[in-house]
């Protein structure tokens, strides 16, 4: 049986971000994911957890500066010493909220840049990250984001995260599987799912092409949560979609799984 967590960054917008752990507690989720955690110190963060008896299972190292174009530091050349503050600022969030894994977010290649010279300082800094995070049993994430979503973010593909995570080659070291940028780039999302079973860590779902419920679209996700369950994935599959109206309005799709 799937095992959902709500995403707090895109689901219960109608809330206050504090409040929307309460929202989720109460429409039945027993773990949450988002973005970004550092608008608040972890004690706040940790007292909500607790509060609704809810398990943190996933969030990102900081994005850098957004307004500037960037979505991550760490393939960025010449910025290692701020990604891996990021690094360092992330692993102290992760030992206060409990959470097993973090996606280190890469970065944005501009058009004419060396892709090589961005991802060997992606390969450092993960490394250097993977050696952080190990001492406490923490997973490390790399996703890959779909060119219409997120233009000339470093990897597209699947497969690129996928040969990533080889070259990193730490332990701790695995891929992300959001089938919303998956299924953009690269289809066939049950090869992928069945190929790489082991490879990734997280999953995360939304409707195709419009990014909603997951109960429209073009993907079959009951058809896919089957087969998940068939190659014994054991993790968290987070709901990273745009809701249609207001969040609780759109979860009769998840009712089946959350009793």
């Amino acid at each position: 049986m799937p095992k959902f967590a709500a995403n707090l960054s895109t689901q219960f917008n109608e809330y206050a971000f504090p409040d929307r752990f309460g929202a989720a507690a109460k429409a039945g989720f027993r773990a949450v994911e988002f973005l970004f955690p550092y608008d608040y110190p972890a004690e706040v963060i940790k007292a909500e957890l607790d509060k609704h008896q809810l398990k943190l299972v996933l969030f990102n190292t900081a994005p850098g500066d957004v307004q500037a174009g960037e979505w991550g530091l760490s393939a960025v050349p010449g910025r290692e010493a701020q990604a891996r503050a990021d690094i360092d600022r992330a692993l102290e969030y992760a030992l206060a909220l409990n959470c097993p894994q973090v996606h280190v977010m890469a970065g944005v290649v501009p058009p004419g840049a060396d892709r090589g010279a961005y991802e060997a300082a992606l390969i450092g800094n993960l490394r250097y990250a993977a050696g952080c995070f190990a001492p406490h049993g923490i997973n490390l994430l790399l996703e890959a984001l779909n060119p219409v979503t997120k233009p000339n973010y470093l990897y597209a593909s699947q497969y690129q995260t996928l040969e990533m995570a080889a070259r990193i080659d730490r332990p701790n070291v695995f891929t992300q599987l959001d089938l919303f940028h998956a299924q953009r780039v690269d289809g066939n999302l049950s090869h992928l799912i069945r190929e790489y079973a082991g490879r990734y860590r997280h999953i995360q779902i939304a409707s195709v092409p419009d990014r909603r419920e997951p109960d429209e679209g073009e993907i079959s996700y009951p058809y896919l949560f089957n087969l998940l369950d068939e190659v014994g994935y054991d993790g968290w599959i987070g709901c990273e979609y745009i809701p249609r109206g207001r969040t609780e309005a759109g979860l009769g799709w998840i009712a089946p799984y959350l009793n």
